[in-house]
């Protein structure tokens, strides 16, 4: 529920990066919602024929103020693998061609099934690794982020805990291999 709500804490943000389980929460709680609105609108047109479709109001009124985050979040989650935002609004208005819709489909849940590129790209730092961006932006010595050309240094903050210099995971305890992605430190 947490994912369902930080979407809407965003609800306009289109810079940054959004994780998959940000996203696929999102559409899960976002279906349920959608769902549940349209099972009360079709129990007021069973009861009453003339006054039973001022139950579809809340359904459409969600669908209205959905729309902005929707494509919010799926922005961001463009932006977490590297791809520009403007290439899901190519992949929608190709959807609506009959045969390249289909493959425009399957392009854009490729993109969104896909894990986050490592490290910070031109959208942002990693949001898997926290400690990586704070790393970064606190400028912390001896801190090498991924994707920069620098010789690997083990991370080793004031609270004596070890990060991944390939990945930015946190390590556990005196390990010399990252459990996340098998580097060696």
């Amino acid at each position: 529920m947490e994912w369902y709500l930080m979407v809407w804490r965003r609800y306009a943000e289109f810079d940054g990066r959004s994780r998959r389980t940000e996203y696929w929460m999102f559409v899960l709680f976002n279906l349920l919602v959608v769902l549940g609105l349209g099972v009360l609108g079709g129990i007021g047109l069973a009861i009453s024929r003339d006054y039973g479709a001022v139950l579809f109001i809340p359904f459409l009124l969600y669908a209205l103020a959905a729309v902005i985050p929707s494509l919010a979040v799926a922005v961001r989650r463009f932006h977490d693998v590297g791809k520009s935002g403007w290439m899901l609004l190519l992949l929608m208005v190709l959807g609506i061609i009959p045969l390249l819709g289909l493959i425009a489909t399957v392009f854009q849940l490729v993109f969104l099934c896909t894990d986050s590129d490592p490290g910070t790209n031109q959208y942002g730092p990693n949001p898997k690794f926290p400690e990586q961006a704070a790393g970064m932006a606190y400028g912390i010595a001896g801190f090498t982020p991924v994707g920069f050309a620098a010789p690997p240094q083990p991370f080793t903050g004031q609270t004596g805990a070890a990060f991944c210099t390939r990945c930015g995971a946190r390590l556990n305890g005196a390990s010399t291999l990252c459990g996340n992605c098998g580097a060696s430190v």
